[in-house]
C-alpha cells in the first residue's frame, strides 16, 4: 500500500482513510457512509448559519445527529 500511496503522491494515512470509508460505504464497519454524509453536509449548507448563535447551535447538535447514526445506522437489508 505504501507504493499505491506514493504512486498516487497522496500519504499513508489517506490510503488507510479512503479503503476504511470505502469498508463503511460496503456495510461490513459501522461509520456514516459517503452519502449520509453528504446529505449531512447538504442539509447544513441548506440550513445556513446567518448569527454566531445559529453557528453555536449547530455546532451543538450537528455532532449528536452524527453519533446517532453512527450508533443506529441507516436500516440496512441483510444478505445472507
Amino acid at each position: 500500500m505504501q507504493q499505491v500511496a506514493a504512486d498516487l503522491q497522496i500519504s499513508d494515512q489517506t490510503s488507510c482513510n479512503w479503503r476504511r470509508q470505502d469498508r463503511i460505504d460496503a456495510g461490513p464497519e459501522p461509520g456514516i457512509t459517503s452519502s449520509d454524509l453528504a446529505e449531512l453536509v447538504a442539509a447544513r449548507r441548506r440550513i445556513g448559519c446567518d448569527t454566531e448563535q445559529d453557528w453555536l447551535y449547530s455546532r451543538a447538535v450537528v455532532p449528536d445527529m452524527i453519533d446517532e447514526l453512527i450508533t443506529s445506522g441507516p436500516a440496512r437489508s441483510a444478505s445472507v
